[in-house]
């Protein structure tokens, strides 16, 4: 069992990533468990950091955030690897860092109100220290998004 988690652990989880806002009386109901004893098992999720927050998904095109991008950033040497990450994780327009191989050292998610923000920042992006080079791909539309993840089969019921 992964993380020694049960069916019931998994129905939870699952209800979770789509309903986050869920009431524990609804999922006492879907795993037939007392709402204490719901309350209990996502406490321990919470302890065993498997569910690590909580949050509102929201319609980027709504709040006016119009561009969302890729950054790919090859950062030079090892000593400016800290000062990156520490400039990509309190920009706010970019909403996440990943370190990957292939093509550059990092891919950054970016998400700019116009192409006049998304240059802008871009421009502060290639002017932090170590960052020799980037690449960039605009996404044009998007059919699928989700942190959701497949999780159903990652356990060996009893």
């Amino acid at each position: 069992m992964a993380q020694g988690l049960d069916e019931i652990d998994i129905k939870i989880l699952k209800h979770l990533q789509k309903h986050g806002r869920a009431q524990r009386n609804r999922l006492a109901e879907i795993v037939h468990l007392s709402v204490p004893s719901v309350s209990e098992r996502m406490r321990k999720l919470e302890e065993k950091e498997l569910i690590t927050g909580y949050h509102a998904v929201l319609d980027s095109k709504r709040f006016k955030f119009d561009i969302t991008a890729f950054v790919f950033v090859e950062v030079d040497g090892s000593e400016n690897y800290p000062k990156f990450i520490e400039a990509a994780t309190t920009e706010p327009e970019i909403l996440e860092c990943h370190s990957i191989t292939g093509d550059g050292s990092h891919i950054l998610k970016i998400r700019t109100e116009n192409t006049a923000s998304f240059e802008n920042l871009l421009s502060q992006i290639q002017a932090w220290p170590g960052v020799s080079k980037s690449r960039s791909n605009v996404v044009l539309s998007s059919f699928k998004e989700t942190a959701e993840l497949p999780i159903e089969n990652t356990f060996e019921p009893k």
